[in-house]
């Protein structure tokens, strides 16, 4: 069962490959181009711009190239430590992820003086997937980097969701929530993306760059304090925000405002087109396949027992395949290796106890989970029976060694995409 698992995850993978994505999206000839059906004229002598940010800007980027092959192309993309692709015209940079560093800070910084040279007539294409909030990196006016990664460090381990994350991200920066797109002179913005967000909300995807930001500073302060983080932030981050509350800094561009009248935005991959593939080829294998949900959040462990509590009273056919996408979080209390995709499947396998016939995987699209190696873990009964002290690896949130020893760790590398997690569950 677990060959199965791994090759439904695989074509789910290879659905959402920007390669096949952006052929969809983009078409030329010599006078226009068109990008996901909205034309746009083309300036004889002038660049495409291309520019963009994510674990699958080098992919996406290479695709452009390739689609837009005998333009002139211009611009620069930043992406991932270790997910960089060679391009022939764009220039790529590579920062870290998921904390922002000064290789992100300079590229971001090379990136915004090159939006600003961009002609008025010029096309700007943007490439926007998941990660950007990190790699997208600046920090506010008497804030120093540190300061900024510590809250960073802060919110990947209180247990809050991307949306809230990205609320506060938003307003400690000065090119996300849409104030990038402030800086471009072009009534041809169009911004393609890969969406790592429950909900496939534009603001929220890569702290939505291009697009406007309907959150506000008062909303990142409720978030500081819904996770009792105002003791821990450094005092110049809490001024900042404060400061912001009173209007004393201007908050993001909201909805309406008239500069976006020009901008276009294009949701060209999803989790759902990554279930629906993952559907094809469970049918195809001889599964009686479901999808329960393309929008779970949540608590890792919650998710986990939920599942297999559906697994364990399933009444239907068999052998069946369940699907299941979105995003889990994980409140880090302990000091272990792993990710919120090993947490999950950690637990869903001491839940499992001795069940036979049921395996699980989950996993991350883009191939990473967590600061490791591997983009999840599958899991089973026998698994659990090679695997020692598995409820003190998961309070430790340890799921890492325990996987690593008694096998189960998926490890695909970087898969060019990122298009949120995946769990497969099979029953025989």
């Amino acid at each position: 069962m677990n060959t199965d698992a791994i090759s439904i995850f695989n074509s789910a993978i290879n659905a959402v490959q920007p390669a096949t994505l952006i052929q969809q999206c983009i078409q030329h000839n010599a006078d226009t181009i068109t990008i996901c059906g909205k034309s746009f004229p083309r300036t004889a002598g002038r660049p495409v711009w291309i520019f963009g940010a994510g674990k699958a800007a080098a992919a996406m980027a290479h695709a452009v190239e390739t689609a837009l092959s005998d333009c002139q192309l211009q611009g620069m993309v930043i992406t991932k430590y270790g997910h960089e692709l060679p391009l022939q015209h764009i220039t790529l940079a590579t920062a870290g992820h998921p904390i922002p560093d000064e290789n992100g800070v300079a590229a971001t910084l090379q990136m915004t003086e090159m939006i600003t040279g961009v002609q008025a007539d010029d096309i700007v294409l943007f490439l926007l997937s998941g990660g950007a909030s990190a790699l997208l990196a600046d920090h506010p006016p008497g804030v120093t980097l540190q300061e900024v990664q510590s809250v960073f460090d802060l919110l990947l381990k209180s247990g809050a969701d991307i949306h809230e994350m990205n609320t506060i991200r938003k307003h400690l920066s000065g090119v996300k929530g849409g104030q990038l797109a402030l800086l471009t002179n072009t009534p041809a913005l169009c911004t393609i993306v890969l969406s790592d967000v429950v909900g496939d909300d534009l603001h929220v995807i890569g702290s939505g760059p291009t697009v406007p930001d309907p959150s506000t500073f008062a909303d990142a302060m409720a978030v500081v304090e819904k996770y009792k983080l105002t003791e821990l932030l450094p005092l110049s981050i809490y001024l900042h925000l404060e400061r912001g509350c009173t209007g004393i800094i201007a908050d993001t561009p909201k909805p309406g405002h008239p500069h976006f009248a020009h901008t276009y935005t294009f949701l060209a991959g999803t989790n759902r087109i990554a279930l629906e593939a993952a559907v094809h080829t469970a049918t195809q294998l001889g599964y009686d396949t479901h999808i329960l949900t393309s929008t779970l959040t949540g608590d890792a462990i919650t998710i986990a027992q939920s599942l297999v509590a559906q697994a364990k009273e399933w009444k239907g056919k068999r052998p069946t395949c369940l699907l299941a996408g979105g995003e889990s979080t994980v409140t880090v209390t302990g000091n272990g290796l792993g990710g919120r995709n090993q947490q999950l499947a950690l637990a869903a396998g001491i839940a499992l106890g001795e069940a036979e016939g049921i395996t699980l995987l989950s996993a991350g699209t883009d191939g990473t989970d967590g600061p490791t190696d591997a983009a999840g873990a599958i899991v089973d009964a026998a698994i659990m029976q090679i695997g020692k002290n598995a409820q003190e690896h998961l309070d430790k949130q340890d799921a890492y060694p325990f996987f690593q020893k008694a096998g189960g760790l998926l490890i695909t590398g970087p898969t060019q995409t990122n298009v949120m997690d995946i769990i497969i569950i099979l029953l025989v």
